[in-house]
């Protein structure tokens, strides 16, 4: 019987190997649903790198799993094994194939970047979000119609080449503290603990920090930005499915950073419209305009009001009890 080249079954073996490794880092359903025009050009670049980890595994472990078998020590065979000092072609390939993978990835991510808009972010004029500590043990966030532009060079991830140089759709001001996330809309002036877009928008996030340095991160956009005290941050993309998505702080900001996280809702045109114009009237009605209420600023009666039922009183009983002292 006639041996097969050794240069055949390593033909067949990179066939096979191509096939499988190409199958599985187009078909593995590891990122979650994409939602904005970044988080395509992100999980291309993902993609490639995952069917190139998986070709390696195939060849490196492969590899193994065939010497351990083939070099196997047989039994009643108690002689050494044959000395080897190095291969220099074998050494230079397997340094060679690498280098030239990571310089490739390299160039690519460079690309992936310019595309996302990581070289977009310029000096602008943006308004920072008015946010006031009140006395008492909340925090409230204050609508402030006289919003000061400052001209602030941003760093982050402006607009794709295709809106370079191009105003947003809609400008939110995002202001991180410990341990939430504070939306303002300047141009509506409504301030909101949730982040509402309408889809197909071409939306600019001006990032910053009260205290310590935070990571806006939305998995579903595939984009993440500091936020970071004394330095403004931009994070710019275009949402394309409507849906609620989580917003994750990835900076550990404190104790409770793993509780700090909210929602980015993305409505469609008509639903967001809706959205801005009931949001109008209801922070008109409130004077204060407060996101969170202060204890402090409530009357005995109006603090125990939500748990009327809970004490076993009516309404009558509590307008008889005694104001609290400021």
């Amino acid at each position: 019987m006639q041996k097969v080249p050794v240069s055949l079954w390593t033909l067949v073996a990179g066939i096979v190997v191509t096939v499988i490794s190409i199958w599985f880092g187009q078909n593995h359903n590891l990122l979650p649903v994409q939602a904005s025009e970044q988080a395509a050009v992100v999980d291309r670049f993902f993609n490639v790198m995952f069917t190139i980890a998986i070709a390696l595994f195939l060849v490196v472990e492969g590899t193994i799993l065939i010497f351990l078998f083939k070099y196997r020590r047989r039994q009643g065979d108690n002689t050494d094994g044959v000395p080897l000092e190095g291969n220099v072609p074998l050494e230079i390939f397997w340094t060679a194939i690498p280098a030239m993978i990571v310089i490739a990835l390299g160039i690519y991510s460079v690309d992936v970047y310019n595309q996302i808009g990581g070289f977009e972010p310029g000096s602008h004029f943006h308004s920072a979000p008015h946010v006031n500590h009140v006395s008492g043990t909340a925090l409230a966030a204050t609508l402030d119609d006289t919003l000061t532009p400052v001209a602030t060079p941003n760093i982050g991830i402006g607009g794709s080449p295709h809106l370079e140089n191009q105003p947003a759709d809609l400008v939110v001001d995002v202001q991180g503290m410990q341990y939430a996330w504070i939306f303002n809309y300047p141009n509506s002036g409504i301030t909101t603990g949730e982040l509402h877009i309408p889809v197909g928008a071409d939306v600019q996030l001006n990032l910053s920090a009260l205290d310590v340095i935070h990571s806006f991160w939305v998995p579903q956009f595939r984009l993440k930005q500091d936020a970071i005290p004394g330095m403004a941050t931009e994070l710019r993309f275009v949402p394309t499915k409507p849906g609620t998505y989580p917003v994750i702080c990835t900076e550990l900001c404190g104790g409770y950073h793993g509780s700090m996280r909210t929602e980015v809702i993305v409505h469609t045109p008509e639903d967001f419209d809706s959205w801005l114009a009931q949001s109008q009237i209801a922070q008109k009605q409130d004077l204060n305009s407060l996101v969170a209420v202060n204890p402090t600023d409530l009357s005995t009666s109006e603090f125990l009001a939500p748990y009327v039922h809970d004490l076993g009183i009516n309404a009558a009983t509590l307008l008889q009890l005694p104001k609290q002292s400021k």
